[in-house]
């Protein structure tokens, strides 16, 4: 599907000719594919989560919990030092020529004391129902602070300014930062699996009270992977023209050159991960 996606980007591309608000119309099955994905991933997430935890006997799950932190904990590990050897090496997205990077805006100040901040933030969130479609973000912004000065030192206004008189005066400003709070759209999904986490174990702990959670939320599993089925079957008409509309709407050809860097970079580390997994023969679930 990719190569055909590829090949009637190229074809139209070439001989279509298409106008801009033509591109869009041409695109418009790959958008509908998208917004199938992005519709089912809500209800994925919720009704797999909870019925899985559900279904887990109490010391069986703190069992596989731990083990799968544990696991997941070295992986990443592994993952971030394996990407930066090979973004390092590959130098995926480098342009040939260093003159062509411009860059235009600010970089904002990020410090990991606040990212790590906002992580535990979103984990727990103050609206389930906004944390469907919004997760919290915060950001420093700058405050002058003026530095009170001593009275009983001497001050002559006749004097006229200097340099050394406007050194002392921006010296007695300390510079402060003052955290401002906003939401950003997108899924909270770290919130959402917290809370499906917990929900999960406590309905089953409840018993035949719990039952009827339990049982409504794996109908909604159930239902939700029939519609992922309905989906798969429009994935390959949708995945032609979602190709095949970013091939039109390319207007720089080195793009693919960067594209293939990054895909070698990708390919790379997973396999490299994946081999480096089975040499270790790691197994989650693998009794003590």
């Amino acid at each position: 599907m990719s190569l055909l996606g590829i090949g009637l980007g190229v074809l139209v591309r070439e001989y279509g000719k298409l106008s801009n608000l033509d591109k869009f119309y041409f695109s418009f099955p790959g958008e509908v594919l998208m917004r199938m994905l992005k519709l089912i991933i809500l209800p994925l997430i919720i009704s797999s989560m909870i019925t899985g935890v559900a279904a887990l006997d109490s010391g069986v799950s703190g069992k596989i919990g731990l083990r799968a932190v544990v696991y997941y904990f070295c992986t990443t590990v592994i993952a971030v030092i394996l990407g930066i050897v090979l973004v390092v090496t590959i130098k995926p997205g480098m342009p040939q020529t260093v003159n062509e990077i411009d860059r235009v805006g600010s970089t904002p100040e990020v410090s990991t004391v606040d990212a790590m901040l906002d992580l535990i933030r979103n984990m727990f969130p103050e609206n389930l129902v906004q944390a469907c479609f919004q997760q919290y973000k915060t950001k420093r912004e700058k405050v002058e602070v003026q530095t009170p000065v001593d009275k009983n030192s001497s001050i002559f206004p006749e004097e006229p300014a200097t340099t050394a008189t406007a050194a002392e005066a921006s010296e007695n400003k300390t510079q402060e930062y003052k955290i401002v709070g906003m939401y950003s759209n997108g899924i909270n999904v770290l919130g959402l699996i917290v809370f499906c986490l917990v929900f999960g174990i406590v309905i089953g702990k409840m018993g035949e009270k719990g039952q009827v959670l339990v049982d409504f939320f794996n109908a909604l599993n159930e239902a939700t992977m029939r519609i992922v089925q309905i989906v798969m079957w429009y994935m390959p008409f949708g995945i032609v023209f979602l190709i095949a509309g970013k091939i039109i709407e390319v207007e720089d050809w080195e793009i693919f050159r960067k594209l293939g860097l990054y895909m070698a970079t990708v390919l790379s580390g997973l396999g490299t991960q994946v081999k480096f997994l089975k040499t270790a023969k790691v197994d989650v679930y693998q009794e003590t």
